[in-house]
């Protein structure tokens, strides 16, 4: 049974890391600050792959940021 939740956990967290790559995608920014989105969405996917508690909190974070407009300055 306990397997069976961890599956469901990880499932959630990919279908928010889906969610979050498609908010991503749709935003109205340069194109350096979505490259730098992405690769921290990334950094946050292999996390999960590894400590799933410590991606939730980072993906947490993430989204939070992008829900008050909080972005990387563009990469020069």
């Amino acid at each position: 049974m306990e397997h069976d939740g961890q599956l469901e956990l990880y499932a959630a967290v990919a279908d928010q890391l889906k969610e979050a790559h498609a908010r991503v995608r749709a935003l109205q920014v340069p194109e350096g600050v979505r490259m730098a989105l992405t690769r921290k969405l990334l950094v946050i996917t292999a996390a999960a792959k590894h400590d799933l508690a410590d991606a939730t909190r980072r993906l947490d974070r993430f989204v939070a940021d992008l829900d008050a407009g909080r972005v990387p300055d563009e990469e020069r």
